[in-house]
């Protein structure tokens, strides 16, 4: 009940902070340009991830003083503290990037030291379950291959966030699988979390659903895949039920995208951390694929990553049910919002 508690108070906070956010982004004229890389044809507003930041730590101060003694769990405090600083660190780069556009180079930099501080503060896989029961102790390889995961996801949430709504509702159902797992395989910390990240994501995408009011930037992606990261290190890849693959299927689009654009780019000589605009999203677009079709293709690739997941731990009823929940209340919640976007727009032009 309380990972329930946790989405819906999420999505409300997040909710009720991105038309604040999105105010003063565009009081302070920070808008994301079009460009030869860029898919909207019209300045929008971005800064859209200190809502989803704020919503994700608002909701777990709001569960510790409802819950103390959940949040002070010692299976939750080896943990936490990793996830929190190291998103933190996160954030408040990606959010320097949206505000000053960084070098690449001491983007990366930062990101290692997120990663090795959260892996000094508990996130860390220390063995994998290979498929066929066996069990692979990692030793002296839990410091890189830890590092090397959370710097790969993050930054593969950042590839995809390209086009209206991809990457929010890619992390909003990726989350909720993690979720899911976590709980039917006995990791309710790790649930929490996900289901917190859940709603603070489905809060945003209301606002972010093509046509986008509100871009998440950089500080919204770097830190959604850094908690995804996170969450399937100290959740999924924590217990002896679930072979290493089942991450892989849970976070199947951002981590398709990564390896595709890498090699794409090392074939051609190109430098693999630089941007372009030959994402798999690009590629649905080139091929005359319009953005909501784009969006829900790639939606749908995740949910079958889930529906794989769910399948391996037996609850497929649950998953479903919370599927089927979720999209009916981010269709009722969107069509609010446009609603209320519709009739300011209208009176605006009357003016």
């Amino acid at each position: 009940m309380l990972h329930v508690c946790g989405f819906l108070v999420a999505l409300v906070i997040t909710v009720l902070l991105v038309p604040v956010v999105r105010r003063h982004a565009i009081q302070a004229g920070y808008y994301d340009a079009p460009g030869e890389r860029k898919i909207h044809k019209s300045p929008i507003p971005r800064l859209g991830g200190i809502a989803i930041w704020l919503g994700f730590m608002l909701t777990l101060a709001v569960v510790a003083v409802l819950n103390p003694g959940f949040m002070k769990s010692s299976a939750l405090s080896t943990t936490l503290p990793g996830v929190l600083s190291g998103g933190a660190m996160i954030f408040f780069l990606g959010l320097l990037d949206d505000l000053f556009t960084l070098s690449p180079y001491p983007k990366l930099a930062v990101q290692f030291i997120a990663a090795l501080t959260a892996f000094a503060l508990g996130v860390q896989i220390n063995t994998l379950d290979l498929p066929g029961a066996q069990l692979l102790v990692l030793n002296a390889l839990s410091l890189p291959v830890t590092v090397i995961w959370l710097v790969a996801l993050m930054n593969a949430m950042n590839f995809i966030d390209g086009i209206d709504g991809l990457a929010a509702g890619v992390t909003t159902l990726s989350a909720l699988t993690l979720s899911v797992v976590a709980i039917f395989t006995n990791q309710p910390y790790s649930a929490l979390l996900a289901a917190v990240l859940a709603g603070s994501s489905l809060g945003f995408l209301v606002f972010n659903f093509h046509p986008a009011k509100i871009f998440m930037g950089d500080s919204g992606a770097l830190f959604s895949g850094f908690v995804l990261a996170c969450i399937a290190v100290t959740g999924v890849l924590k217990t002896k039920m679930v072979v290493m693959l089942l991450p892989m299927f849970v976070l199947s689009v951002p981590i398709l995208d990564i390896t595709f654009s890498v090699f794409r780019r090392l074939l051609r000589g190109q430098n693999p951390f630089l941007p372009d605009a030959d994402h798999i999203h690009h590629q649905f677009l080139k091929a005359g694929v319009g953005q909501v079709k784009t969006v829900t293709y790639l939606y749908s690739l995740c949910v079958i990553g889930g529906l794989i997941a769910v399948w391996y731990v037996n609850e497929m009823p649950i998953y479903l049910a919370s599927l089927a929940g979720m999209f009916l209340l981010a269709f009722i919640l969107i069509r609010i919002v446009r609603k209320i976007y519709s009739s300011q727009e209208k009176a605006d032009q009357q003016e």
